[in-house]
């Protein structure tokens, strides 16, 4: 791992953006999709600004969409790394919509990215360590080393799930499917 230590703060980017029309899906409010594509953006500049390396998406960890966003709010998203393994980084985005008449804010959207840093070659390379400065830095990256355990107790189960055996197949009675399996 690399010897040098990088703070928080010099992994924090913000950008908005005002909603337009062309930003809207069918039911005439901001497409998810367009918020992704922008939540990907911010997350690749934070790991980069923060690495000094290209980086790449290894995984889009938490995505919850909390409230709708409309046209003509300014959208402001704010990233920062929140934690640190050998070659990768778990970015926090918080997006956050303005109703730029009212100045009314709503919190729309909480996302975590994992970012990995990569050379010219495309390999793995190692990051800096992270400086926590605080005590919700500290939460943070806390709340990432939890998340990275649950996702392994995640797929420790998705490996030891027998799905051909007569009691997992039965355990699914309980769910709204129907099995017509041949």
């Amino acid at each position: 791992m690399t010897a040098d230590f990088k703070h928080v703060s010099s992994s924090k980017i913000s950008i908005s953006e005002l909603m337009l029309p062309s930003h809207t899906n069918f039911s005439g409010k901001i497409h998810g999709g367009y918020i992704l594509q922008l939540l990907d953006q911010i997350a690749f500049a934070s790991a980069s600004k923060f690495s000094g390396n290209y980086c790449v998406t290894a995984s889009v960890d938490t995505v919850n969409f909390l409230k709708p966003i409309e046209v003509g709010e300014l959208v402001t998203m704010k990233a920062s790394v929140n934690y640190v393994g050998r070659s990768s980084m778990i970015v926090g985005i918080r997006v956050e919509a303005e109703n730029i008449q009212t100045g009314a804010v709503k919190h729309c959207n909480s996302s975590y990215f994992t970012m990995v840093a990569k050379d010219n070659e495309g390999k793995s390379v190692p990051v800096p360590g992270l400086i926590l400065s605080n005590l919700e830095e500290v939460r943070r990256f806390r709340k990432c080393i939890k998340q990275i355990e649950s996702k392994k107790e995640v797929e420790e189960h998705a490996r030891m799930t027998d799905v051909n055996s007569i009691e997992d197949l039965a355990s699914l009675n309980q769910y709204n499917v129907l099995l017509e399996i041949h």
